[in-house]
């Protein structure tokens, strides 16, 4: 059985930092991409950044390009998200996401293990 938690959420204020950590249990966690995913209230589940098994491909949203950072350690079976210079419309749960083997994406359908989410709050 897999599980993905998160942790790091919070409340900062604008132009802060929050780093993300999604720990995942089971076996084989190299072998799959991982992603980062947010839901804003009222707002549908949207894509943030995904990185490949070995972190040689990583995609981000345009939204966060050049401001978030996705990485990971196989050896602690953890996946990050760095949060730099955090807006109010950053506002949301974070999830972070398995992918089915051998795939690589920003479809919501492409990713088989969900997290429970993390709080991340912005203020202006």
């Amino acid at each position: 059985q897999v599980q993905l938690v998160e942790s790091g959420g919070g409340s900062v204020q604008a132009g802060g930092s929050l780093r993300l950590s999604c720990a995942a249990s089971g076996r084989r966690y190299s072998s799959y991409a991982m992603a980062w995913f947010r839901q804003a209230p009222g707002k549908e589940r949207e894509f943030v950044a995904t990185i490949s098994w070995n972190g040689g491909t990583i995609y981000y949203a345009d939204s966060v390009k050049g401001r978030f950072t996705i990485s990971r350690n196989n050896a602690k079976n953890t996946v990050y998200l760095q949060m730099n210079s955090l807006r109010p419309d950053d506002t949301a749960v974070y999830f972070c996401a398995r992918a089915s083997i051998g795939r690589l994406g920003s479809s919501s359908s492409e990713y088989d293990y969900w997290g429970q989410g993390t709080q991340v709050t912005v203020s202006s």
